[in-house]
């Protein structure tokens, strides 16, 4: 886990990359490969990730503020991670989708109540982002923050 502002920054840039990219397939593959470019998926990848690093940097301090307030064991970190993805994902999924919701209007459209469409995008995002978060993004950015990020702890030097 991040332990100052710039591990947070870098952390919450891994994070963000990773779910955009795994909600970003999920959703071309909903509404069908064909139909996008590679200049039109790289322009909407910038696009998304700019509004989802905002959107993250927004939630994040609330998230980690309700996730202390929540009664678990919070001497082990496995706990603290998933107190924060489940105070995280909800609202990260309610707020890009959101996103997804004006982006489909605009690519399109909508049929039938806007209300009903972004229940169903809400819904769908969901029980994707939840696991992808808890499962692939959040180790994987984990690792990537250890191995890459933290300054490695120099070993004790034997004096003979």
């Amino acid at each position: 886990m991040p332990s100052n502002k710039k591990e947070g920054i870098i952390f919450g840039l891994f994070m963000c990359f990773g779910m955009v990219l795994i909600m970003s397939v999920y959703n071309m593959a909903l509404h069908g490969f064909s139909s996008f470019t590679v200049g039109g998926v790289a322009i909407q990848f910038i696009i998304t990730f700019i509004v989802a690093f905002i959107a993250e940097s927004l939630v994040e301090p609330k998230a980690r503020k309700l996730a202390f307030a929540l009664p678990y064991d919070n001497s082990k970190e496995n706990n603290f991670i998933l107190a924060i993805a489940i105070c995280m994902v909800p609202a990260m999924v309610l707020i890009m989708s959101v996103y997804g919701l004006i982006l489909t209007a605009f690519m399109t459209g909508i049929e039938g109540s806007i209300f009903l469409a972004y229940l169903k995008i809400v819904g769908l995002n969901f029980i994707v982002a939840l696991p992808a978060q808890l499962l692939i993004v959040g180790p994987c950015s984990r690792r990537l923050l250890i191995k890459y990020i933290k300054p490695a702890i120099p070993k004790p030097e034997l004096n003979i």
